[in-house]
C-alpha cells in the first residue's frame, strides 16, 4: 500500500506516507470552495511533475557523474471549468550553472520531460516546460 487518506471534515485530508509515516494535508483551494491553507489536491498533482521531473533528472545526472544539486522549479498550475480540472502545467527549472554541454543539457532535459509523472499525465493537460541553465 501506498498510502491512506482520511477526509478530515470542512474540505481537509490527511494523507500518510505508508513506509516513512509522513504526512500531507490537503485543502480544498479558496476559488473552490475551501481556505486555501495547503496544498490542494490539484496543486499536488502539478507539483508532482516538478518533483517528479527532477528526481528523474537526477538519476540521469548521478549516473554520468553530473551534480544538479540546488535545481529550483517554479510550478504554475492552469484550471479549467466544466468540468473543473486541470489543463496546463508552466513549470520554469532554473538549473545551478555548471558548465553543462549541450549534449548533457538535452539528455537531461529528455529525462526530465519523458519522468513517470510527465507521461502518466491526461495528454489533454498541456506541459509547458522551460529549462534555464
Amino acid at each position: 500500500m501506498t498510502a491512506t487518506v482520511i477526509y478530515q471534515g470542512d474540505l481537509r485530508t490527511t494523507a500518510t506516507h505508508r513506509q516513512s509515516g509522513i504526512e500531507i494535508i490537503t485543502d480544498a483551494p479558496t476559488d473552490n470552495h475551501g481556505r486555501g491553507e495547503a496544498f490542494s489536491p490539484t496543486d499536488l498533482c502539478a507539483t508532482s511533475l516538478a518533483a517528479c521531473m527532477m528526481t528523474i533528472m537526477g538519476i540521469s545526472a548521478r549516473n554520468r557523474g553530473l551534480d544538479i544539486s540546488g535545481t529550483v522549479a517554479e510550478v504554475r498550475k492552469i484550471m479549467a471549468a466544466d468540468p473543473r480540472r486541470i489543463s496546463r502545467i508552466e513549470i520554469t527549472l532554473r538549473v545551478p550553472d555548471r558548465n553543462f554541454s549541450e549534449t548533457e543539457r538535452k539528455v537531461l532535459e529528455a529525462a526530465g520531460r519523458n519522468c513517470p509523472v510527465a507521461l502518466s499525465l491526461h495528454p489533454d493537460i498541456e506541459q509547458d516546460i522551460q529549462f534555464i541553465w
